[in-house]
């Protein structure tokens, strides 16, 4: 159970399946996609009154952020409360993205078009990351093996990335490099050994 909160092996886990350049750009565009429309999707369901805040009143920014009691911010405290855990300064200064992409979804949601065009962006960043695995990567997504992990950690794991290229914990980045490319060797070494056995 440690290990889910442990931030060099999960990442470990997640980066083995993304080595190749052009599939983790893929990935760093596709990904916030596909985090904003699935929060399109959850600004749609308000809160029970139950369940939401005492007192708390709809916040309009302008017309294209706001904020409202939904599922949303259910999806946004599970999602951040993990990477704290993970690693609490790069989950702080994913902090404001993360809050700006659920104002503009929560705006986005009351669109009369906005579940149409949430869900087709949806669809399409999945479809653009199937692609950069079977295209570039050569190596199905990792959600084949992990799906919960691999959810949870897609948004983050981007958002390393763009810390890694600005030169943030370069121990860290060291450490995952190294860490990926032993797991990224036994993996091609076990499909070297399955196409052998198949040519026998």
């Amino acid at each position: 159970m440690a290990g889910v909160f442990n931030v060099k092996q999960q990442l470990t886990f997640y980066g083995a399946y993304h080595s190749n350049k052009m599939n983790v750009a893929i990935h760093m565009i596709c990904v916030p996609l596909i985090v904003w429309s699935t929060l399109v999707w959850l600004s749609a369901l308000p809160l029970p009154e139950s369940f939401a805040p005492p007192n708390f009143k709809p916040i309009t920014v302008n017309k294209y952020i706001s904020y409202e009691a939904t599922w949303a911010w259910v999806f946004f405290f599970v999602y951040e409360a993990y990477y704290l855990i993970l690693e609490p300064v790069a989950a702080l200064i994913y902090l404001p993205q993360f809050l700006l992409s659920l104002g503009l979804a929560n705006s986005f949601a009351h669109r009369p078009d906005g579940m149409l065009l949430g869900t087709a962006v949806h669809i399409i960043s999945w479809v653009m990351q199937f692609i950069g695995h079977g295209a570039f990567e050569g190596r199905a997504p990792a959600l084949l093996d992990n799906i919960a992990g691999a959810l949870f950690l897609a948004p983050f794991f981007v958002h390393l990335e763009l810390l890694f290229m600005l030169g943030y914990r370069k121990d860290l980045y060291q450490a995952l490099k190294n860490s990926t490319g032993v797991e990224i060797t036994k993996f091609r070494k076990s499909k070297a050994q399955e196409k052998r056995e198949k040519t026998l």
